[in-house]
């Protein structure tokens, strides 16, 4: 029997060109979902590094915003009507203060007002008498109230400081797991001095040192001022006072620390700090290599010249992605001849 053969009859394949262009095509392909994928991750990296900015700008915001409101408070204590203030406990032996009458407890031989709000802008790493590590350029602030609810009759804490207010007195005391005597009319509050400020932390990851600015704050517990870290990530803080000049209620001026004198501080007569606005520059813990983002100007301060303070070259180095959030806290218990007629 005849066979005939046939082209059609040979085993199909491809060409040499048709492999070629195959091989393209797919590269294109494959090009498109890595630069897609790639994209995708930076975003996605972007979009988390964003977040935790947020997140720690209203984070320090908070625990800064909690304890301002509340500078100043004492319990039942009407600070017009302060007739005696009694310390029946010793200062720490390293302090926070500078001025007059601005240290843990009122000084009775002060002719003047205890100081229940003070800041001060770091020049050096030594502010205050207590802090050796201060990010210079940044502000310091102490805060000094009662806290918490009240807790007369209560056992106490070791090493906690209280204060038993009624309207027209004050004693200081340190607690010893004892409760501090029940007095008719008076009122028993854990009492709190507090100093915020930023410092900067080392440490190793990956063979490589990395320098992390915190949010620092020193705290009066057993005796002493005792350094805690609060908060990673924040590289500057900056505060603006709000003062009432005439006692209409209203803020006349906001200056910055190093504007505010003496008798600001002292908030005597018509004069008291009504509002604090406070500027925090939050930055990432790593460098992020995507953007460009050396070079940047970061604004802290009000809108007036004199009051902002401008960061930006040398003030914010490296390529870190940084934030600045800004809020303005009413202060509950301002003004009042406060502590200035203590004995």
């Amino acid at each position: 029997m005849d066979i005939k053969h046939n082209r059609f009859n040979r085993s199909a394949g491809y060409t040499l060109l048709e492999l070629m262009i195959a091989m393209v095509v797919g590269l294109f392909l494959i090009g498109g979902v890595m630069f897609t994928y790639l994209s995708m991750k930076v975003t996605t990296s972007d979009t988390v590094e964003m977040g935790e900015l947020q997140e720690t700008g209203r984070i320090a915001l908070d625990i800064l915003g909690k304890d301002l409101r509340m500078a100043g408070f004492f319990g039942r204590l009407n600070p017009d009507s302060l007739a005696t203030s009694v310390v029946a406990t010793t200062a720490p032996a390293t302090d926070c203060s500078a001025g007059l009458n601005n240290g843990s407890f009122p000084d009775p031989g002060a002719a003047t007002n205890f100081r229940v709000i003070y800041g001060v802008e770091a020049k050096t790493a030594s502010v205050l008498g207590c802090i050796a590590n201060a990010k210079t350029g940044s502000d310091v602030i102490q805060i000094k109230r009662a806290t918490g609810e009240e807790v007369s009759g209560q056992a106490t804490q070791a090493g906690q400081y209280y204060v038993q207010t009624t309207l027209a007195d004050a004693r200081f005391s340190k607690g010893d797991g004892a409760p501090i005597p029940f007095e008719l009319g008076k009122g028993v509050w854990p009492y709190e001095h507090l100093v915020y400020y930023v410092a900067e932390d080392t440490y190793t990851s990956g063979g490589k040192d990395i320098t992390v600015p915190v949010l620092m704050r020193k705290r009066l517990i057993n005796g002493a001022m005792q350094t805690e870290p609060v908060l990673e990530g924040v590289e500057n803080i900056r505060f603006l006072y709000g003062l009432d000049n005439d006692g209409n209620g209203d803020v006349d001026v906001y200056r910055d620390a190093n504007q505010m004198t003496e008798t600001d501080w002292e908030q005597s007569g018509t004069t008291s700090i009504k509002t604090v606005q406070v500027s925090v520059l939050v930055r990432a813990a790593k460098e992020d290599n995507n953007i460009q983002l050396k070079n940047k100007t970061y604004t802290l301060g009000g809108d007036a010249a004199a009051t902002q303070r401008i960061l930006t070259g040398a003030d914010v180095p490296g390529n870190y992605r940084r934030m600045v959030f800004v809020s303005t806290f009413k202060i509950n218990n301002a003004g009042g001849n406060q502590w200035l007629i203590a004995i």
